[in-house]
């Protein structure tokens, strides 16, 4: 690992010791303790699903796996961090890397589940409720206090230059996974064997993704949050939508890519160019200042035009968005904010904390906030042949082109996704050209 990097985790580690101390002093709040959480097993069985230590934990020590472990942090004071590393011949015990970074933090290796001490007027945020009954009891503590929580939120909002480097590395890992997953496309892969192809080239196991992969073929891209992978290969190859992520170390990568196929109509391809041409021109509007609802509004004006260029709409652009047609092709939101979550937190909250809601007309959309610098969102247009949320303008008089729909409805949809850096002077894309 890079001795830039280093330098960058040791002083993303001090700001973070400033910021709390700010907000723990503003709020009253002596001591601040952060739990881990832990993995819960399935219900009458021994197995747990997959875990991802909470959030605000990970905003210090960025190791996702960690379980039963708590941080706790006092203004003024060295950050203290209890690591449950108990002696375990059924499984690896959790040790720290040798970094620099480790000694930022006093350090407590614990072989037993411990209660975090805590001074004054203590808060305890994190996964609590699935603690011990007596180590519950034995806090005294105010649980999930909300004004801290979202100060805190507020805060992960806000990238420091370590979270960008290693949001840009996750990115550039991304992009080797969707190219060895479009090769394995190209070689007539089924879903199962893109998805494998992809992890071999990311380099990680599927347990690590930081969301499960979406690999849809053909109707299958159609399907926004598609859950499966098919083993075998369609008789007929009419488009990939690949949606797939990568951590590092706990940040997190979210790309999307969609090809043609050998037989989708030659149109379906430059559609695919379109919607390519409609992130860039969309990611050329981030700025300090622009309110990202006003972007996803935008969003669905050029759709408009990409529907009525490519003859699928035959009115025009205003009708296609007041009578929601384009909402019909496109019934996502542009984007998210992204960090240590995929869909991370405080996109739908003022920086007081109040509720920013989603508009009515947009219920899907994540993010509602006026873009900042330090913000790090994803731009993600889509365009999509969904025969239930088209259904119901068939009943309509509105000038779609049902023949070329239903001529590129096998091919399920297009959906282009960047992550993408708010800067001083604009934006920077983090994610490589493909």
């Amino acid at each position: 690992m890079s001795t830039t990097l280093f330098k960058l985790q040791q002083d993303h580690l001090a700001h973070l010791q400033r910021a709390y101390s700010d907000i723990l002093i503003a709020q009253g709040i002596d001591s601040l303790a952060i739990y881990s959480g832990h993995a819960n097993a399935h219900f009458a069985d021994d197995q747990t699903p997959t875990f991802q230590a909470y959030g605000h934990f990970l905003h210090w020590v960025g190791l996702a796996n960690v379980q039963h472990s708590w941080l706790v942090i006092q203004p003024g004071q060295r950050p203290q961090l209890y690591l449950y590393s108990p002696a375990d011949f059924w499984h690896l015990p959790t040790s720290l890397p040798e970094e620099p970074w480790v000694a930022e933090l006093d350090i407590h290796l614990c072989n037993d589940k411990i209660t975090p001490p805590l001074i004054g007027r203590a808060a305890v945020i994190g996964d609590v409720k699935h603690l011990e009954t007596n180590t519950q009891q034995s806090i005294h503590a105010e649980y999930q206090p909300s004004e801290l929580i979202h100060a805190l939120d507020e805060l992960r909002l806000f990238k420091t230059p370590y979270e960008v480097a290693c949001l840009r590395e996750a990115n550039r890992l991304t992009i080797a996974g969707h190219q060895a997953a479009q090769a394995a496309f190209v070689g007539a892969s089924g879903e199962l064997d893109i998805q494998l192809a992809y992890l071999g080239a990311s380099r990680q196991r599927e347990s690590d993704v930081p969301y499960q992969n979406i690999i849809g073929l053909n109707s299958h891209a159609g399907v926004l949050h598609y859950q499966h992978y098919d083993l075998h290969t369609p008789k007929q190859r009419h488009s990939l939508l690949v949606d797939a992520g990568r951590r590092f170390r706990g940040y997190c990568a979210d790309i999307t890519r969609t090809h043609a196929g050998p037989d989708a109509p030659s149109i379906f391809g430059e559609l695919i160019t379109a919607m390519h041409g409609l992130k860039d021109v969309l990611i050329e509007h981030i700025a300090p200042g622009v309110e990202f609802v006003a972007l996803h509004e935008q969003m669905h004006q050029r759709l408009g035009e990409i529907l009525i260029a490519h003859d699928l709409f035959k009115g025009s652009v205003e009708e296609a968005v007041n009578e929601g047609v384009t909402r019909a092709f496109c019934p996502h939101g542009l984007g998210h904010s992204l960090g240590l979550q995929v869909h991370d937190v405080a996109g739908l909250r003022h920086s007081d904390g109040t509720p920013a809601p989603a508009p009515e007309l947009h219920p899907a959309l994540r993010l509602t906030r006026t873009l900042r610098t330090g913000m790090v969102v994803t731009i993600e247009p889509g365009l999509y042949f969904i025969p239930m949320l088209l259904a119901p303008l068939r009943n309509t008089s509105l000038p779609v082109n049902w023949e070329l729909v239903d001529a590129l409805t096998p091919c399920g949809g297009i959906r282009i996704e960047d992550n993408v850096l708010v800067t001083e002077s604009g934006y920077d894309n983090l994610t490589p050209a493909q």
